[in-house]
């Protein structure tokens, strides 16, 4: 895992500082619904990021395939002026 820049490393004592206040906060008995609400929200945004990833290399080719030709216009669509009302 790579190391935040600017942030120091986590030892052993600021990791049970932080279990002190979430259990303090939290409570004893919420502490298995915060823990499976948060390992939710990050297979969530895990499954966004993985989509959006998937996603950019088509939306690259479709602007390849939009971009002009010599003439002008992109492949097989008329370009704004040539459809005046």
């Amino acid at each position: 895992m790579p190391v935040l820049v600017g942030l120091p490393s986590l030892g052993p004592m600021e990791l049970l500082i932080i279990l002190a206040v979430v259990v303090i906060i939290f409570g004893v008995g919420r502490l298995p619904e915060v823990g499976g609400a948060l390992g939710k929200s990050i297979r969530e945004f895990r499954k966004t990021v993985k989509e959006d990833d998937e996603e950019k290399p088509q939306v690259q080719s479709r602007a390849a395939d939009a971009r002009p030709e010599a003439g002008g216009q992109p492949s097989g669509k008329p370009s704004s002026e040539t459809r005046r009302h």
